[in-house]
């Protein structure tokens, strides 16, 4: 459910009580992960509604929606596409120690386990390990996904919460994109244009910031936090930040054995254009 367009628990008040915590430590923490994880994607759910407004292309797609051109996806039916960059594969059979994932797209394609970065070559079907606390999700080479990382009780009190940007690179270890749109989350300005459509791009080691649409009147304290790069393949000398015409070296951590590099803090507000170089 946390990875479905509706996701919510429900009762009534004639039937048995079931919060989390009356199921034990177990299932609270279970659930409170699988919660979790759901708010840390909300940036991206709102930008794949804005995408359904303005298109109608829905949030949550069959395999063949986003890989026309192969033939095994049209008969792959226990797992999804959340836009073109997550591939999701429910379990649902109790008690499932294992699951059958294909990977969909041809040899041209990469996907990274969004907990591990691990990574697979699409064409191929995988038997991939899975617990009640394992969700198996992946990220799609090429893709630039916006995410929260803040813990908060609701979403309206992560409004103005830094962002993170996690960029899978593609096959060739060169390349990706992704949009981000924010508005006001309560009215209807946004019509009228008071919003933010943003696109990253990354190619090579550059990655940039470009406004699609808006701002209007619309505006936002949130910032970037964050940016992690999986698939890089080596360990940069030094990350430079490039806004108007101010620069600045930028903190990075990178680790050799998940080919990931994180860049810290760029705190530029998520509405400013920018570009960061890695050399």
């Amino acid at each position: 459910g946390a990875f479905q367009p509706f996701f919510r628990a429900h009762s009534h008040i004639d039937t048995k009580r079931r919060e989390p915590w009356m199921l034990g430590e177990e299932a609270t923490q279970l659930i409170r992960a699988a919660v979790r994880m759901r708010y840390e994607y909300l940036p991206l759910w709102y930008t794949l509604f804005f995408e359904n407004e303005q298109t109608g292309v829905p949030p949550m797609r069959p395999l063949w929606m986003e890989f026309p051109a192969d033939r095994d996806g049209f008969a792959t039916d226990d797992e999804y596409m959340l836009g073109n960059c997550l591939l999701v594969h429910p379990v649902t059979d109790a008690g499932a120690s294992k699951v059958s994932v294909y990977f969909p797209g041809g040899e041209k394609e990469v996907w990274y386990d969004v907990d591990t970065q691990e990574t697979y070559v699409g064409g191929n079907t995988i038997t991939i390990p899975v617990t009640l606390a394992k969700i198996p999700v992946f990220q799609r080479g090429g893709t630039i996904i916006p995410r929260k990382e803040r813990i908060r009780r609701c979403s309206a009190l992560g409004k103005e919460d830094p962002y993170t940007l996690q960029i899978a690179l593609d096959k060739e270890g060169d390349s990706a994109e992704g949009d981000l749109y924010v508005d006001d989350g309560v009215g209807f300005r946004y019509q009228n244009g008071d919003r933010l459509l943003l696109k990253f791009h990354m190619k090579g080691g550059t990655i940039s910031s470009k406004l699609v649409e808006g701002p209007g009147t619309f505006k936002t304290a949130a910032w970037l936090e964050r940016i992690r790069v999986v698939g890089y393949p080596s360990k940069p000398s030094k990350i430079m930040l490039e806004l108007g015409s101010t620069s600045e070296e930028l903190g990075f951590q990178y680790q050799e054995n998940k080919k990931l590099l994180t860049i810290r803090k760029p705190g530029v507000n998520i509405g400013a254009e920018w570009t960061i170089n890695i050399h």
